[in-house]
């Protein structure tokens, strides 16, 4: 029982590892703002486009950055999900024929 712990553990911190050298972009506006975060879900960085932060107003950019930023964090977290479905695979495949599947 506890082997299984231990290894479910360590194939979580697998996965973390790994989410961490993901990165994914979400962007705005056509690719004028973009924003870059960790398959954990870590902001990298924002960048926004000079001629574009020079023409917009401060409502419109504040709005296409949280368009851009959720973007960004829902690809991450459907590459979390995905991970984690592999790892779960890989454990508990086995027992599929169990249950119908």
């Amino acid at each position: 029982m506890f082997d299984k712990i231990l290894e479910a553990q360590q194939k979580a911190g697998e996965v973390k590892k790994r989410l961490d050298a993901i990165t994914v972009t979400g962007t705005a506006e056509g690719g004028k703002i973009s924003v870059n975060a960790t398959g954990n879900k870590q902001i990298l960085s924002v960048n926004i486009e000079d001629a574009f932060l020079k023409e917009a107003d401060k409502e419109q950019l504040e709005e296409l950055l949280l368009i851009a930023i959720n973007k960004a964090l829902e690809q991450a977290e459907n590459v979390s999900q995905s991970e984690m479905a592999a790892m779960t695979q890989n454990m508990f495949g086995g027992l599929g024929g169990l249950f119908g599947k």
